[in-house]
C-alpha cells in the first residue's frame, strides 16, 4: 500500500511538472515577436555560416593566412601540386624577374629554389618546406603498405637461439613505421584543432545564448510581474516548478546541439558532449535570474557566464597535444568524434562531470530560494547570495555537505588554472597555481560559513565556529576524494597536474602522514575562516586571507618537494 502510494505521488509530481513545461512553451512561444524571432534565425544564420567556413572540407589546410606566400612554379612541376593543396602558399608563373621585382616571393626552377635576401622570402621558404613535408606526409599514409611507405633501417645481428632481441628487432621495425605515421597524423590534426575548437565554441554557444537569454526573462519575468505567485499557491513544490519551466528550454538546448552537430558531421558524442555545456549555462542563468534585480543585472550574469563558458571550454583545446589538458575541454570529445576517434567512458567523465554537478549544485542553491520572501524583494545581489546559501543550511552538518557540494567549482577553478598557466615555465606557473587552489578552496570551504552567521542561523562563540570549520573540512576533504578521476586522464603525467591533484608521491608510514595531512590542512584552515566569521564581515576577510595564506604555504613547503 505504501509503495503504491509513493508511485501515485511520483506520478501527480511527474504530471505537474509536464504541465508546468507545457504551460511554459505555450506562453513563451506566443510572447515572441517577429523581431525576436526574426533575431533568432539570424543567430541561427550566422552560426551555421561559421560553421560552413570554418569546418567544410577544402583540399587545403583551414589557414587565415590563405595566400600570403607567392611561389613561382611551373604547371609541369612535381611542387605545383604541393602549392595548390597549401591554403597559404598561391602559385604564380615561374620568373626570375618576378622574383627581383618581389612579384614572387620562392622561385621554383628544376630542382633548385631561390629566395631573395628578405624576411618574407625567408618565412615563405620555411613555409614552403612545411608544405612539402606535409604533402609527402599524406602520400605516405595513403600507401597501403604502411612499411614500405615509412622504412624503417634495420640492422640485424645473429645471436644465441636463447635471445630474443632478434625478434625484438623485427617487431619494432613495424611499430616504429606505424607510430610514424600516426605520429604524422597526428601533426596535421593539432595544427587545425584549436582554430577548430573555436569555431566550435562559437557554432554551439551563440545559438545557447540566445535561448538561455529567453529562459533568463522568463523566470525574471515570473519575478518582476509577480506571475509567478500563481504558482507558489498551487499545490505544486517549487522543484516542480523550476523543472518544468526549464524542460522546454533544456530540450530546445538539445535539440539545436544534435542540428549544428550533425552540420559538421558528428554523432551522439559530440551531442553528449556539448549538452552538459548547455545544462550548465541554463543553471547559472537560473541562479541569476533568482539574485539579479532587473533585466540589466540579468544580461551582465548571462553575458559573464558566456565569457566564462568560451574561456573554459576553447582555452584547453590549444593544447591539443597534451591529451589531459585538452580533455579539459568538452570540445575535445568533438574534434575527436569529428575525426572518428574513440572516446573512453572515463574521458568523458573527466570533460563533462563538472558541467553535470556544477549545474545540479547551481539548480539547487537557486531553487531553494524560489519562495515569496525572496521572489518578490528587491535586495542586493549579494545578500540574495547569501540568501541562497543559508536557505541550504538546516543543520550544522549541512555545513559539510555545502563545502562537498561546491567541489565541481573548485574542480573547474583548478582545471582552468591548469590550462591557463601550462605554457609558463613551471618555476612561475607552480606559485601562482597553488596561490589560485587556495583561494578557491578556502572560499568554497568559507563562504556558507559566513552566510549562516549573516542570517543568525549558528550560535555565537568560538567553540561553534571551530565545530564548523571542522565540518566544513572533513565534507571537503571527502568530497575532493572525487578528483581522483583526474588520473584516469592522465593529468599526474603533468607537473602542474599533480601539483594540484596528487599532493603525495611517498610510501609507507609517511603515505599514511600525507594522506591525513590535507584533511588537518582543510580543518585547520576552514576554523580560520569560520572564526573569523563569527565575529563580523571584516573579521571573515581576515580570516579568509589568513587561511589562504595557511593553504599556499602549505602546498608551497610541502606539496612542491614532492611533485
Amino acid at each position: 500500500m505504501t509503495k503504491r502510494l509513493g508511485s501515485l505521488v511520483s506520478l501527480r509530481r511527474f504530471t505537474g511538472t509536464l504541465r508546468i513545461a507545457r504551460w511554459e512553451l505555450t506562453r513563451s512561444a506566443g510572447g515572441l515577436d517577429r523581431r525576436t524571432a526574426a533575431f533568432g534565425l539570424l543567430v541561427l544564420a550566422l552560426a551555421g555560416g561559421a560553421v560552413a567556413a570554418g569546418l567544410a572540407p577544402s583540399p587545403g589546410d583551414v589557414a587565415l593566412d590563405r595566400n600570403v606566400y607567392r611561389v613561382g612554379v611551373g604547371a609541369n612541376s612535381p611542387y605545383y601540386e604541393v602549392i595548390a593543396a597549401n591554403g597559404a602558399l598561391a602559385a604564380k608563373p615561374p620568373s626570375a624577374d618576378a622574383l627581383d621585382a618581389g612579384e614572387i616571393d620562392v622561385l621554383v626552377r628544376d630542382d633548385r629554389v631561390l629566395i631573395e635576401d628578405s624576411a618574407k622570402s625567408r618565412a615563405a621558404l620555411a613555409a614552403f618546406r612545411s608544405a612539402t613535408e606535409s604533402y609527402n606526409d599524406r602520400r605516405m599514409r595513403a600507401e597501403e603498405d604502411e612499411i614500405a611507405a615509412f622504412p624503417v633501417g634495420v640492422s640485424l645481428t645473429y645471436e644465441d637461439r636463447t635471445l630474443s632481441s632478434g625478434a625484438s628487432g623485427s617487431g619494432a621495425s613495424g611499430s616504429e613505421s606505424s607510430e610514424a605515421g600516426q605520429a604524422a597524423a597526428g601533426s596535421d590534426r593539432a595544427a587545425g584543432a584549436p582554430f577548430e575548437s573555436l569555431v566550435l565554441a562559437f557554432a554551439f554557444l551563440v545559438p545557447m545564448n540566445f535561448v538561455v537569454q529567453l529562459y533568463g526573462s522568463s523566470m525574471l519575468g515570473e519575478r518582476t510581474n509577480r506571475r509567478g505567485e500563481l504558482l507558489l499557491v498551487a499545490p505544486v513544490k517549487p522543484t516542480e516548478i523550476v523543472a518544468g519551466k526549464t524542460l522546454p528550454y533544456f530540450l530546445g538546448l538539445a535539440g539545436i546541439a544534435a542540428v549544428i552537430a550533425a552540420t559538421v558531421g558528428g554523432g551522439i558524442v559530440s551531442v553528449a558532449a556539448v549538452v552538459p555545456i548547455g545544462l550548465c549555462f541554463l543553471a547559472a542563468t537560473f541562479l541569476g535570474s533568482m539574485l539579479a534585480r532587473s533585466f540589466k543585472e540579468l544580461t551582465f550574469v548571462t553575458i559573464a557566464a558566456s565569457v566564462f563558458l568560451m574561456s573554459y571550454v576553447f582555452v584547453p583545446a590549444v593544447f591539443t597535444n597534451v591529451t589531459p589538458i585538452a580533455l579539459i575541454s568538452p570540445l575535445t570529445l568533438v574534434v575527436r568524434d569529428l575525426a572518428s576517434e574513440s572516446v573512453s567512458l572515463g574521458e568523458y567523465a573527466f570533460s563533462t562531470g563538472p558541467f553535470y554537478l556544477s549545474g545540479l549544485v547551481l539548480f539547487v542553491l537557486g531553487t531553494g530560494i524560489y519562495r515569496e520572501e525572496d521572489l518578490f524583494t528587491q535586495r542586493a545581489v549579494p545578500l540574495k547570495f547569501l540568501d541562497a546559501l543559508g536557505a541550504r543550511l538546516r543543520r550544522y552538518r549541512s555545513v559539510a555537505l555545502l563545502s562537498t557540494l561546491f567541489i565541481p567549482f573548485v574542480f573547474i577553478a583548478e582545471l582552468l588554472g591548469i590550462a591557463v598557466l601550462f605554457a609558463l615555465p613551471i618555476g612561475y606557473s607552480l606559485p601562482v597555481l597553488f596561490l589560485v587552489i587556495a583561494t578557491v578552496e578556502e572560499l568554497g570551504k568559507s563562504v556558507h560559513i559566513y552566510a549562516g552567521y549573516a542570517q543568525n542561523r549558528f550560535e555565537t562563540g568560538w567553540r561553534t565556529a571551530l565545530l564548523l570549520g571542522a565540518l566544513s573540512g572533513v565534507g571537503f576533504f571527502l568530497g575532493e576524494k572525487l578528483t581522483l578521476l583526474a588520473q584516469a586522464v592522465g593529468l599526474p603525467e603533468l607537473a602542474l597536474g599533480r601539483a594540484a591533484f596528487v599532493p603525495s608521491g611517498a610510501g609507507g608510514i609517511e603515505l599514511l602522514a600525507l594522506a591525513l595531512a590535507p584533511l588537518a590542512l582543510h580543518c585547520v584552515t576552514a576554523s580560520i575562516s569560520a572564526f573569523g566569521a563569527h565575529r563580523s564581515k571584516r573579521g571573515y576577510l581576515i580570516g579568509l586571507l589568513g587561511a589562504i595564506g595557511v593553504h599556499a604555504a602549505y602546498n608551497l613547503t610541502v606539496v612542491s618537494a614532492l611533485v
